[in-house]
């Protein structure tokens, strides 16, 4: 795991934890730095001296989410360069966004956090970088040119038919009754959806996808170290 340059204190991990549980229950917009500190059992004054304002500890803690999404899926590839198969790849990155619930409300378009998001002119660029749309414009023509993905399509429409898959995908997992009776293993479901609309006849062979996963995984890390920035601007200066 990538280390923060942060200030690490059992405080801050209970400020963190308490605003993240608040902003999931009431909205971001409602949320005040007095709840918060009051839920995690501090003053109010200690929550300012890591985090200058409410807005910035919501960046913050979304930062985080992203973080640990970011971070999971380069350990993944970086074991197994196979996960950035689509058919791999595509539950692995749904299994990642459904765990992390405000990643997942932002991809959701959620209003409130995307005017946090969208105030500060490098924190919009971070958030247009790390979309799913966005990722997905870099990440599948790096398959596509290594043979991962079916070239008898238009670029754009391939983009376009594996978000609209995952955003689907996304919103069924996190609501299990709705799955018909006789599927137990939605993952399994989108990864076969993903094969049958994207992977060539052809499998690649092994040094294709090897070279695949080393340029993915260069993109993953790129996205990551925007995303620690973020979280090094949210912070209050060290003392």
């Amino acid at each position: 795991m990538t280390q923060l340059v942060e200030h690490h204190s059992r405080k801050a991990a209970r400020i963190l934890d308490s605003a993240r549980e608040l902003v999931l229950d009431h909205g971001a917009g409602k949320v005040t730095v007095s709840e918060i500190s009051r839920a995690a059992g501090v003053g109010k004054g200690t929550v300012y001296l890591y985090w200058p304002s409410k807005e910035d500890l919501i960046r913050g803690l979304f930062a985080r989410d992203m973080l640990t999404g970011m971070e999971e899926l380069i350990t993944r590839v970086t074991a197994d360069p196979a996960v950035v198969l689509p058919r791999h790849l595509a539950p692995a990155l749904v299994r990642t966004m459904v765990r992390l619930p405000l990643a997942h409300r932002v991809q959701r378009g959620d209003p409130e956090l995307l005017r946090l998001l969208e105030q500060e002119p490098a924190d919009r660029e971070l958030y247009a970088r790390t979309k799913p749309t966005a990722l997905g414009n870099t990440v599948i023509p790096i398959m596509r040119r290594h043979g991962l993905i079916r070239a008898d399509r238009p670029l754009a429409t391939q983009v376009y038919a594996v978000h609209a898959v995952l955003d689907g995908f996304m919103t069924a997992i996190q609501d299990p009754a709705s799955a018909p009776q006789g599927v137990e293993d939605p993952e399994a479901v989108l990864a076969d959806t993903v094969h049958l609309l994207v992977e060539p006849a052809t499998p690649p062979g092994d040094a294709a996808v090897a070279a695949a996963a080393g340029e993915i995984v260069a993109v993953f890390r790129e996205a990551r170290d925007a995303v620690l920035d973020l979280i090094r601007r949210s912070q209050t200066p060290a003392q």
